[in-house]
């Protein structure tokens, strides 16, 4: 299998759908990855993210049910695929084995 690389929005916005189970949508994705990061986001570069990972497969979508706070609008919810939470334990996986890699010296001039 090829592997799918990822930048680091990517990832983020990726996680944070995991994170938001059923609750993903933008609004939601935008706010969720704010509050986790404190970067301040445009909600068009989180749909621009979206769009490309369910390009490439990481993610799928389905609308929702209108609701009345949203004034009978429905949203597009997010779900993490298969081959997205494939990748994302490649990338944890990864990252772990460098962050292991690091010499215990090296360790200590490296602020968490």
């Amino acid at each position: 299998m090829r592997r799918t690389y990822l930048g680091e929005f990517e990832e983020i916005v990726l996680l944070t759908v995991a994170i938001l189970g059923d609750g993903a949508y933008g609004v939601a994705i935008t706010e969720e990855i704010e509050q986790q990061t404190g970067r301040s986001l445009s909600i068009s570069a989180v749909h621009a993210a979206l769009n490309r990972l369910e390009e490439k497969n990481m993610l799928s979508s389905h609308m929702g049910e209108a609701t009345a706070e949203r004034g009978g609008r429905r949203k597009r919810l997010f779900s993490v695929t298969t081959l997205g939470n494939r990748t994302l334990d490649e990338i944890r996986l990864l990252r772990n084995r460098m962050w292991d890699s690091i010499p215990p010296q090296s360790l200590a001039t490296i602020s968490i």
